[in-house]
């Protein structure tokens, strides 16, 4: 069947968002004079795991360790760690080329939509996207399908007519679940020797003309 919709994961796919992320945590570890190991610091799942997050900092604090200060301080640093945002490279070709196929799109994404919402706006990306699928619509997160279901479902569409994206394997797997066809681009915190089930592995979205990876996938 061909083709009518591309379904885009948001965060590390078409915003560096992960990488803020991490970065406003290094931060808030270094005000306590501690390290951050980064590794485990990535979900194998979407949705918020921020509780796990500041119970470790707790730990290695100790008693005087406070919560709500740290929360404010992380959230600030953050918000304008992303206020310097743009979209991914090559992410606007994509979006360019889709507009003049007449492919439909729309995001999937375990995050909430003021999250999703707010960068897509401050990208200038959000009248691109027919449909946003959120975290805080489903009953459960990647790789639970659920989000890409309920984006098929505004696009009026079976899964064999869109084409899903995403920058995790777990997103990966969300996306397969649903019956989508998946092309990988993994963030810079992703193991690229995850990704064996993706349909299309690359390594960025310059890599290939949308036109080109159209082909690649059929």
């Amino acid at each position: 069947m061909t083709i009518r919709a591309l379904i885009f994961d948001f965060d590390g796919l078409l915003m560096d968002t992960e990488t803020t992320l991490l970065d406003s945590w290094r931060a808030e570890w270094q005000r306590h004079g501690l390290k951050l190991d980064p590794a485990g610091f990535f979900a194998d799942h979407g949705g918020d795991v921020s509780e796990s997050r500041y119970a470790a900092l707790a730990a290695a604090v100790g008693a005087h360790y406070d919560r709500e200060v740290s929360h404010r301080r992380r959230q600030e640093h953050r918000l304008a760690l992303n206020a310097a945002l743009v979209p991914a490279p090559g992410v606007r070709a994509w979006l360019d080329r889709a507009a003049a196929l007449h492919l439909r799109l729309a995001v999937a994404s375990s995050s909430p939509l003021p999250h999703v919402g707010a960068l897509l706006d401050q990208a200038g990306l959000r009248d691109r996207f027919e449909v946003l699928a959120t975290g805080d619509e489903v009953p459960a997160h990647k790789p639970d399908p659920a989000v890409y279901l309920l984006a098929l479902r505004k696009l009026g569409l079976g899964p064999a007519s869109a084409l899903a994206f995403e920058d995790t394997p777990h997103g990966v797997a969300a996306a397969q679940a649903a019956g989508l066809r998946c092309v990988a681009v993994p963030n810079p915190h992703a193991d690229h020797a995850r990704f064996g089930a993706a349909d299309l592995l690359l390594t960025s979205a310059a890599d290939l003309t949308l036109d080109d990876l159209m082909i690649k996938i059929k």
